[in-house]
């Protein structure tokens, strides 16, 4: 058995080809993401990984629109989008493949 914490993971990210991790591997990342109110992140893009969002609580805006606990935002390859958290909001993410590097700022 092997124990680790999330606070202890950057951005939430625990699996995946980056350190730290709780398991090593490039065919995927796994994210737990809290934010509060009025957290940011600025409109960006992969062009080789997916990645799906699910919101768990609160509520977000994502590619102009907005989002609410069990919504789930699948984002395809190219797919652009800015991110608002508009309550305290807890987030899970899965993109694929893990790949280094793979975030462009629009």
């Amino acid at each position: 058995m092997k124990h680790d914490h999330l606070s202890k993971m950057i951005g939430g990210w625990f699996i995946g080809d980056f350190q730290p991790t709780v398991a090593q591997t490039g065919d995927f990342e796994v994210a737990v993401k809290r934010y509060k109110s009025g957290d940011r992140e600025a409109a960006h893009h992969h062009r080789l990984a997916e990645e799906i969002t699910v919101i768990a609580t609160g509520r977000v805006r994502m590619c102009d629109r907005e989002f609410g606990e069990g919504d789930i935002v699948h984002l395809d390859r190219g797919d652009s989008t800015s991110f608002e958290a508009l309550e305290d909001t807890i987030t899970v993410v899965v993109k694929w493949p893990s790949v280094r590097g793979d975030k462009y700022l629009d």
